[in-house]
């Protein structure tokens, strides 16, 4: 297989800001000050007694030899090629260091706050205690806030921690319980289950005809067994839709497990993006362990959820859940956790958004995480099946896409993109309202379409990649841009992959090899398979 040097990382804002006020330093990367502010009415002050639970995010120690270690495991020249960390080895070589992390908890439990746990890859404290001790920690005014939906509280001004501590910490999630993670799956109801060949709905049988994994769904070895698919949630869901699903299509799965992060959720508003990527990923990967990592949809829960993933070391990660790009607070703690999963050989992939080129509903913007370098964006298409086999695909209007305006162009994407910024999406999968996938939830069966489900369905053939690799006494993919660039500029790009060539999502057009609509476009599983390995 190829490889591409690795990014040159983000133009975000540093961890720590140069501003100093009083033996005090500002910590950038958190909830902005008064972000709640220029949406929503404040209502007043929240009460001293409430209780604060936040999720302390702790430096990178070398990044600079994170960076490099990750372009060596990717480059077949280097004699570390695939040679991938365990979560062990990564926090002896980048973790803050014990002595660091003692150095925070002091801190918080100086100013009368309960540190809970410290997640399995070091990068994040949990603490919580009263508002009040809470504002005094981090020099911050907390107020409560409504909008038409929810109401929340939120700091009116950005922390700050002593100067001798900020260095080690990159940002303090907790202070703003907004929910902002919107689930990118879109439904409408229907009669009865499909179980034959659908046209262009997917179904498990379509989908593998439409990515040319055969269809013996039980015993083919594209089938994810001894592999694991983590699945990034923001609500709860019922295990008798999935189960009903699973018993229609005689798939023969494994129950999903639930791992509850922070706490988890009892939400089950967004159930439907849960089922659709479960359902999805037993259609494709039947015989794969699924995880479904349940965290509250708040900044805290974001951040807790991605250390959690990336300190459980699975096959494959999926996260359909998003927010404009310019309106996220985590970036730099969430991208340790992305580089880790890099370093750790996890494929990370997200959907790249439902509003086309307009992500924040006003100007060309770009979905978060999708946008992130380490993270694979998964644009939407239409998928076209014709006598059981993948006949065309045409980029979704509604598929997110575009130019970050927080990473700078990354190396993979130097060949195809002339910007200063990095382009969005990477590859494609079906999406579209035409192409839907059928699915049963909330009771019922469903057409369920978005970029939602593009992402599991990349999941979950790394998956499947991954089990024929093991079979043949190979490695698993990993860290997929660093490879999927180098394939779609060789000569076996249009064998192993389906190049999207028409279509537009408002601001962007596809085109001939990659686009910012659709990427690279759809794997072709059994060639790239058979080719790549």
């Amino acid at each position: 297989m190829l490889a591409a040097p690795l990014p040159i990382f983000a133009l975000a804002v540093p961890a720590a800001s140069a501003s100093v006020t009083s033996g005090r330093v500002v910590i950038a990367d958190s909830a902005a000050a008064d972000i709640a502010g220029t949406h929503a009415t404040r209502t007043g002050a929240v009460s001293s007694s409430q209780k604060v639970g936040l999720e302390i995010s702790l430096n990178l120690r070398n990044q600079a030899g994170l960076d490099a270690f990750i372009k060596a495991v990717s480059d077949p020249r280097s004699a570390s090629y695939k040679h991938y960390l365990t979560v062990k080895q990564f926090v002896a070589r980048y973790a803050p260091t014990q002595a660091q992390i003692d150095q925070v908890t002091s801190y918080l439990k100086s100013e009368g706050l309960s540190v809970g746990a410290l997640t399995g890859n070091h990068l994040t404290i949990a603490a919580s205690g009263t508002a009040a001790q809470v504002e005094k920690a981090f020099n911050v005014s907390i107020g409560t806030y409504k909008t038409s939906t929810q109401s929340f509280y939120a700091n009116s001004a950005a922390p700050s921690l002593p100067a001798s501590i900020a260095s080690v910490v990159s940002g303090v999630a907790g202070l703003n319980t907004e929910a902002l993670h919107v689930s990118l799956a879109h439904k409408e109801s229907t009669s009865a289950a499909v179980t034959s060949h659908a046209g262009t709905t997917m179904t498990p049988t379509t989908a593998r005809e439409a990515y040319n994994l055969t269809t013996d769904i039980t015993t083919d070895s594209y089938n994810g067994s001894g592999k694991t698919i983590a699945l990034a949630e923001f609500s709860a869901y019922a295990a008798s839709d999935v189960a009903k699903y699973n018993t229609t299509y005689s798939l023969g799965v494994t129950a999903a497990s639930v791992v509850k992060v922070d706490g988890g959720t009892t939400d089950t508003s967004g159930e439907d993006e849960d089922e659709l990527d479960i359902e999805v990923d037993y259609a494709l990967a039947p015989k794969s362990t699924i995880k479904v990592y349940e965290a509250p949809n708040s900044d805290a829960g974001e951040v807790a959820l991605y250390s959690a993933l990336a300190s459980a070391d699975t096959t494959a990660v999926s996260s359909s859940w998003g927010e404009p790009e310019t309106e996220e607070n985590n970036l730099s703690s969430d991208d340790a956790d992305f580089k880790e999963m890099a370093a750790q050989g996890q494929s990370m992939f997200a959907a790249s958004g439902d509003s086309g080129a307009d992500d924040n509903g006003s100007s060309l913007s770009v979905d978060y995480p999708a946008s992130d370098p380490y993270v694979s964006g998964v644009g939407g298409t239409d998928v076209t099946v014709s006598s059981g086999a993948w006949s065309s695909e045409t980029a979704w209007s509604d598929s997110g896409g575009g130019i970050s305006v927080e990473w700078a162009t990354p190396s993979y994407q130097t060949a195809v993109n002339s910007g200063s910024y990095r382009d969005v999406p990477d590859v494609a999968a079906a999406g579209a309202e035409a192409s839907p996938w059928y699915i049963y939830t909330e009771g019922g069966w469903y057409d369920v379409w978005g970029t939602s489900a593009a992402a599991p369905n990349w999941a979950a053939f790394i998956a499947d990649y991954d089990t024929a690799a093991t079979s043949l006494g190979g490695s698993k993919f990993g860290y997929v841009n660093s490879f999927i660039y180098p394939i779609g500029e060789g000569s076996l790009y249009s064998t192993v992959m389906h190049d999207v060539t028409s279509g537009s999502n408002g601001g962007y057009s596809a085109g001939t090899g990659y686009d910012k609509v659709s990427g690279w476009g759809s794997y072709n599983g059994g060639k790239f398979i058979s080719n790549e390995l």
